[in-house]
């Protein structure tokens, strides 16, 4: 599930026909002098190729086709699908990838919503692939996979070198199939080995918990929990279409208690749609006040996103309130939107740990009928123009939550944030 469900499909002519240019490099195999000269004439204008540039490729190809023991085994369609997966991960990039039909159709489930796999968020960070939450009642969150934890085999493959698409592709399975997995942890001298059931993962395992209500078994993404006489906790799991709405509803219920102490965990949430992190950060500021900006690199004009001015808390009780946000190394892409909007408008304290860092915009391009392009057309930048991909947010309060905490049922970072909120 490694990608932002927000993906925009659009096609893209002057990729496209970078890709054409490779599939072709097959078809004139032979020839290669006077074949590379036609290449040239249908390269994209602003695409700068040579012949002397075009030669090893060539040269690799009938090198392979010759001596290969398998060679024949090998059909061009394959040859040509490697070449554009080398292309795109050239640009060194994770969330760069060409998806070939297969791998494309997993990668539409897993943006559908649906699935059957292990329920765990995976990106690459310092070149290892890691989990950057375990959706909540998942095989992988009931099984105790932590954000952080890094994989290093997939069953009995070595997941050193393996891209997130390939990991998902041996990770996903029927329901009710096994799939073993090997993690390494910080703190932890050996390697922990779990073996998980896959089942039907729906996106997200969401519930409301209030202890006074009725509805305790409700479903929604936010879980709302009365800790303290005068502190109330809105838990998001996920940044969804429907998490603005639910989050609305929180708050108006935080607000009708008359309470004036607010914590939100975003606390193992590896983010979701870029509106529901927009919408969201608006019920805290002024109309105008810079949430998020995309940063194109320069391709194109940036893009600011303004808070819409709702603003409610602050209407409704001048600067008398407080809020905090707890959040980890699960926390990603839209938790550290809005967790960055509000630690640099001075509308909230961050407590917990260093979040992940990824804050990548992703757009989905339209190959052919059944292959596509996950390519990264951007960076998000804070308010104060913080790179979110770097390094992530850091925590005005850094308060770790150890393994012994939580074997304990302490929550040392809930705990910081009480004290914070009553002093």
């Amino acid at each position: 599930m490694n990608n932002e469900k927000n993906s925009r499909i659009i096609m893209g002519v002057a990729v496209f026909a970078i890709l054409i240019f490779i599939f072709y490099i097959g078809n004139y195999f032979g020839e290669r002098n006077g074949k590379n000269k036609a290449l040239l004439s249908i390269v994209p204008e602003g695409v700068n190729i040579t012949n002397e540039q075009l030669e090893p490729f060539w040269k690799v190809w009938s090198i392979l086709s010759d001596k290969y023991v398998e060679a024949t085994s090998t059909d061009s369609q394959k040859r040509v699908y490697g070449a554009i997966k080398g292309l795109a991960s050239s640009f060194d990039d994770p969330y760069t990838v060409f998806f070939p039909p297969e791998e494309n159709k997993v990668f539409k489930s897993d943006i559908s919503g649906k699935f059957e796999g292990v329920g765990m968020e995976l990106a690459i960070k310092d070149d290892i692939l890691t989990v950057v939450a375990p959706l909540k009642d998942s095989p992988a969150y009931n099984a105790g996979v932590k954000s952080g934890d890094r994989l290093i085999k997939v069953d009995d493959k070595s997941a050193l070198d393996m891209t997130v698409e390939a990991a998902v592709k041996l990770i996903r399975g029927k329901a009710g199939s096994s799939v073993k997995i090997t993690f390494i942890r910080e703190g932890s001298s050996e390697p922990i080995e779990k073996v998980l059931i896959r089942s039907i993962i729906n996106i997200p395992t969401i519930e409301i918990d209030r202890k006074s209500s009725t509805s305790k078994n409700q479903k929604s993404n936010t879980k709302l929990t009365d800790i303290d006489s005068d502190i109330y906790v809105i838990k998001l799991f996920s940044f969804t279409s429907d998490s603005p709405d639910l989050f609305r509803k929180a708050l108006k219920e935080f607000m009708d208690s008359g309470k004036r102490k607010l914590i939100i965990d975003l606390r193992g949430n590896p983010g979701g749609y870029l509106d529901a992190a927009w919408d969201i950060a608006s019920w805290f500021l002024p109309l105008g006040e810079i949430i998020v900006t995309e940063d194109f690199g320069g391709k194109e004009v940036n893009r600011v996103y303004r808070s819409k001015g709702y603003n409610v808390l602050n209407k409704l009780y001048g600067n008398n309130y407080k809020v905090v946000i707890l959040i980890n190394n699960g926390s990603a892409s839209a938790s550290e939107i809005v967790a960055g909007a509000l630690q640099e408008h001075g509308v909230a304290k961050l407590i917990g740990t260093k979040t992940f860092g990824k804050g990548s915009v992703q757009e989905l391009v339209s190959i052919t009928d059944d292959t596509s392009l996950k390519i990264t057309i951007a960076r998000w930048l804070t308010p104060k123009g913080h790179n979110l991909s770097h390094e992530g947010l850091t925590p005005d309060y850094e308060v770790k939550l150890t393994a012994k905490d939580t074997d304990e049922g302490k929550d040392t970072q809930m705990d910081k944030a009480v004290e914070i909120l009553k002093n």
